[in-house]
């Protein structure tokens, strides 16, 4: 009996095989990666990239050849949002076939019908693998951010990660940031997801004559001294800056955590994102707000799906479960 963990992002899913004594044998593609850590049991990890059209059909193979044909125990899925984790449904807003709402819990037990699935939003995930193996080991009360092609989050309150009414609570990417009116993908205008992740500054940067192609390169253009890149990055950590001190004054907390592709930028992004906190939170219980960069450098989501797939001990509020 084996278990899987499922990431499904805005551009790329991610997969593989959980184990709690030691990493899946199972055979890694080209394309596979380093596993997370051995401190969530991940295997070779297999991730494809998202297609414009068959969108589950490809998540559907990457399972299958995860799985390698073995009796699965247990899925455990982050997905990005917005979600329904009681119905089991995610809606991607960078998943247009998605977009409407997709059962990929049932479609899941339909590959695997003995198994017990377990499914969270991508930001309560990354709480989950803070909390395991991370910079919010030990804390109670947090806020853990990715930073991305998208913006989520998850919170952290009295040592559990929380669901919401519908699995959606920590989805800070729609806070509203002050003046930004840039239309968002959810239909709202000024949410932080449209001003500062990864594929929003790189769409800022090219309408200004840009002309790289994600935010690996805006960073890189950034770090060799590009204006418009150094530009678009200060943008960005400005708008997160407020976003946090909002979210860390709604939330009374004093530790935020920073993780996602995107927020491995350096200087350029993080030293205008102090600032913003600097400058917003100013309350008297704010004063020990910390912001931190994420321990994990890679999978965190695969890696709370992980958590998830491991069953009872996870912390995962009320994240439901679909038993066989």
């Amino acid at each position: 009996m084996m278990r899987l963990a499922l990431d499904i992002g805005a551009t790329k899913f991610a997969a593989a095989r959980v184990s709690a004594d030691s990493p899946a044998t199972a055979r890694p593609p080209a394309d596979c990666g380093p596993p997370p850590g051995a401190e969530f049991g991940l295997g070779a990890v297999h991730r494809v990239d998202v297609p414009a059209s068959g969108v589950w059909e490809v998540c559907r193979e990457l399972l299958l050849d995860v799985a390698g044909g073995a009796e699965v125990e247990s899925v455990g899925i982050g997905a990005a949002g917005p979600v329904d984790v009681t119905a089991g449904v995610t809606g991607p807003l960078n998943i247009p076939e998605w977009r409407a709402g997709f059962p990929i819990v049932a479609r899941v037990r339909e590959l695997f019908p003995g198994a017990t699935v377990r499914f969270a939003i991508d930001g309560a995930c990354l709480a989950l693998a803070e909390q395991r193996a991370g910079a919010l080991r030990g804390v109670a009360d947090a806020l853990a951010m990715t930073v991305s092609s998208g913006i989520g989050g998850g919170i952290l309150a009295g040592g559990r990660v929380l669901a919401g009414r519908t699995g959606n609570a920590g989805h800070v990417g729609h806070i509203v940031v002050p003046g930004e009116e840039v239309p968002c993908a959810c239909g709202g205008f000024g949410c932080v997801e449209a001003v500062a992740s990864g594929l929003s500054s790189v769409r800022w940067a090219r309408s200004r004559g840009w002309r790289g192609s994600s935010g690996a390169e805006l960073a890189a253009a950034a770090a060799a001294g590009n204006s418009t890149a150094l530009a678009a990055l200060e943008r960005a950590g400005t708008a997160l800056g407020r976003a946090v001190s909002s979210a860390a004054a709604t939330l009374d907390i004093d530790l935020v955590v920073i993780g996602g592709g995107f927020a491995a930028s350096g200087e350029p992004l993080w030293k205008p994102l102090r600032a913003a906190v600097t400058r917003h939170a100013r309350l008297g219980f704010l004063r020990p707000l910390r912001v931190l960069p994420s321990e994990i450098t890679a999978g965190a989501t695969l890696a709370g799906a992980a958590v998830l797939a491991a069953g009872p001990g996870a912390n995962a509020g009320d994240v439901p479960e679909w038993p066989a």
